[in-house]
């Protein structure tokens, strides 16, 4: 994913989504296109070492999701 952003390639991925706050989840979600950006200070974010921020680039709205939660990155799926 970082790589492809360096590259200027976008790349799809989907996850399932987990709201920590409030302990739910809204299951898995889609994203068509879409780049990294830079990662969160933990000085900031205690969990942004677990996290990874991205721009949706359909909706150019800044969103975020768990590593641990990744599903599939370019239709491949991704496995631990």
């Amino acid at each position: 994913m970082r790589r492809l952003s360096r590259e200027g390639v976008p790349f799809s991925f989907s996850f399932m989504s987990y709201n920590s706050s409030q302990g739910t989840s809204d299951g898995v979600v889609y994203v068509r296109r879409a780049r990294t950006m830079s990662r969160e200070s933990l000085e900031f974010n205690q969990n942004a070492e677990m996290q990874e921020r991205y721009m949706d680039l359909d909706t150019m709205q800044p969103r975020r999701f768990w590593h641990p939660l990744l599903m599939t990155l370019n239709g491949e799926k991704v496995t631990v």
